[in-house]
């Protein structure tokens, strides 16, 4: 899926940090054992503290955690079951709070009107390792509509809930910056009651991978090599797996892209610094990117990827996941070999 969002910015101080894509491959290990550290956890809440000081422009750029924070809490809409308590993992500015408390979140023109998901839900514990971006709309609106807990994380790594705690964990734009994924989902199984669901979203694959190849190039071309500007992030191919040696059951995970036009590149680095999703990877180049690379990178990108009316796209690809935590009265698939129709004949017998 491809969903255009035109995003209209003003160009300011082009020295930011880029958060770019590359794929993110895991190797499966032992329970407990040693992972490797990816990113700069302490860099990482100090972008979302920063970004939370300038309460308006973080605000603004939160068009696009609150548009994936509605298509999380859309998977609700096939689960009829209400939920006494819920963990949002990684909550950032309590997106997905405000999502539960829209009213039509279908917006299919066929369905009827729907009321706002919040009446699903008992109590709704936001976790987030930033208290500044946690409390940072602490008193909207919204938080009426929904009785909400807020809990700052010492350690965003790892979760400090009893085991059999909640009736479902949501996660929406946060899991992409853990390190230990794979640790992270097992935790995740663990604080969930048996058959209950865990829903989630985070960014992955090719995202931004226009902004990656035009800064590539341009580096190339000004310095004679590249820097380590990119974030790694997970494929889809290896989600699948972790979710299943996690523990979960019934999985389902499918992706999407969003691409959203800027003016120009400074506008995307712009924002990508509000939101907080600027590089945190260890080993990164420290400063700022030269000018000249970065004048270079805008315009090799609206030469490779620019569109007709002279903005530019930034794709963010969206990995989307469902897992159950495992109960005796979940269906299970019959035994291997124990079906009495072959599929063989089916196809050969098909008119």
């Amino acid at each position: 899926m491809r969903l255009i969002i035109s995003r209209v910015c003003r160009p300011q101080n082009p020295r930011v940090c880029i958060s770019a894509s590359s794929r993110r491959h895991y190797a499966f290990q032992a329970s407990g054992g040693a992972f490797l550290k990816v990113f700069n956890s302490r860099t990482k809440w100090l972008q979302k503290e920063r970004s939370a000081l300038d309460v308006e422009a973080s605000r603004q750029s939160d068009y696009l955690k609150d548009e994936i924070a509605a298509r999380v809490c859309e998977r609700l809409l096939d689960v009829k079951r209400h939920f006494s308590r819920v963990l949002d993992l990684g909550a950032n500015s309590c997106n997905i709070a405000r999502a539960l408390t829209r009213e039509d979140l279908d917006q299919s023109p066929d369905a009827p009107p729907s009321p706002p998901l919040a009446n699903k839900i008992t109590q709704l514990v936001a976790a987030e390792s930033s208290e500044s971006l946690l409390y940072r709309d602490a008193d909207e609106p919204f938080n009426k509509d929904l009785q909400m807990t807020r809990v700052v994380l010492n350690d965003e790594e790892t979760l400090p809930f009893d085991a059999a705690s909640f009736d479902m964990v949501m996660s929406s734009m946060s899991l992409h910056w853990i390190n230990d994924l794979p640790g992270m989902l097992a935790q995740i199984n663990n604080v969930l009651k048996p058959d209950c669901p865990f829903i989630g979203a985070m960014l992955g694959g090719d995202t931004l991978f226009e902004l990656r190849t035009s800064l590539q190039l341009a580096e190339q071309e000004r310095r004679g090599g590249i820097s380590p500007h990119v974030s790694p992030l997970a494929d889809v191919r290896d989600v699948g797996g972790l979710l299943q040696r996690a523990g979960f059951k019934m999985l389902t995970v499918d992706v999407e892209d969003i691409v959203v036009d800027y003016p120009d590149m400074f506008a995307l680095m712009q924002d990508l610094q509000h939101m907080g999703e600027s590089n945190a990877v260890l080993g990164r180049e420290m400063g700022p990117i030269g000018r000249d690379v970065l004048l270079a990178g805008n315009a090799i990108y609206k030469e490779l990827h620019g569109n007709e009316d002279g903005t530019i796209p930034a794709t963010f690809r969206i990995i989307h996941m469902i897992g159950w935590r495992e109960s005796a009265d979940q269906p299970k698939p019959l035994a291997r070999g124990s079906g009495e129709v072959n599929l063989k004949d089916i196809l050969e017998n098909k008119p």
